[in-house]
């Protein structure tokens, strides 16, 4: 699946779809930050436990329309603070990034280095956070799996072997879910490989751009912030994760962890269990 859409709640998406240590130095030598917009209450919480983490993983639901904000305003408040060593976002590949770009450069240029894709991901909704790190001279990168990859991705049993039994069957109990019950059985475990390798790519980006005594941001579904299953399961020992959970009142999302934060209620304009119906459904036959 392709689209922002498909990752409600604990619903995980499916898109078929080392950074040198250069990217470390180039962290260290931002221009000066643009003044970071006003706070909200969740982005105020978040920034007061960064002084003890490496990574601050942000895991929002993909069409909440106030998740944006708050991106932005933990990045821009990291990076007005100088503690910001990079942002790894879930909505380009990993090996995209924006490194040697510099601190003026327009958003045009940034969404070809990432190698945007417009139809899964609004620019309009990420573009801020984006530009907030880019402004601040601090490297961008993609994070996610590669669409070359998904392929050999799927038959690569040693990915069953990267979480304990009770939580592959936990991953994979959630992309059931997360497919409203429609996905065919023989579906489940290549599709749950996927999810790994994705979380995987992301922390291996992650622990990339990490500097000591600095904050690198991820920017990712819900379900790929999950402590226990998601990227933090794959992060190297003593690397020190803030798992937030952005959870709008109608929509929390079931799993573990470190900080929970209640957003604003809204309506999702889209029934993806309808759409995934159409697309499940057999085409009727002809008389």
């Amino acid at each position: 699946m392709r689209g922002p859409a498909s990752e409600r709640s604990r619903k995980p998406r499916f898109p078929f779809p080392h950074l040198a240590a250069l990217l470390l130095l180039l962290g260290g030598c931002a221009a000066t930050p643009p003044d970071p917009p006003e706070l909200g209450t969740a982005a105020a919480q978040v920034l007061q436990r960064v002084s003890s983490v490496d990574l601050v993983l942000l895991g929002e639901r993909h069409d909440a329309p106030d998740h944006p904000a708050i991106h932005a305003q933990v990045v821009a408040g990291l990076a007005g603070r100088r503690q910001l060593a990079g942002l790894v976002i879930e909505m380009a590949e990993r090996g995209t990034t924006t490194q040697g770009l510099g601190t003026g450069v327009d958003a045009a240029t940034v969404r070809q280095r990432l190698a945007w894709d417009e139809r899964a991901w609004p620019w309009g909704r990420y573009g801020p956070a984006i530009m907030a790190a880019v402004g601040a001279g601090v490297v961008v990168a993609g994070g996610n799996l590669g669409r070359e990859h998904m392929r050999l991705t799927m038959g690569d049993a040693s990915l069953d072997q990267r979480l304990p039994a009770s939580e592959l069957s936990r991953q994979q109990d959630a992309i059931r879910e997360g497919h409203c019950g429609l996905l065919p059985a023989s579906q489940i475990v290549p599709m749950t490989r996927i999810q790994l390798a994705r979380d995987i790519s992301m922390a291996r980006t992650l622990t990339d751009l990490a500097q000591p005594g600095r904050v690198v941001v991820l920017l990712a579904g819900a379900a790929h912030v999950e402590r226990a299953s998601g990227v933090p399961a794959h992060l190297p020992a003593g690397v020190r994760a803030l798992a937030v959970l952005l959870a709008p009142p109608h929509g929390l999302v079931h799993g573990r962890y470190d900080q929970t934060l209640a957003t604003a209620a809204y309506v999702s304009p889209v029934d993806e269990c309808a759409d995934l119906r159409r697309r499940f459904s057999p085409s009727p036959r002809s008389p």
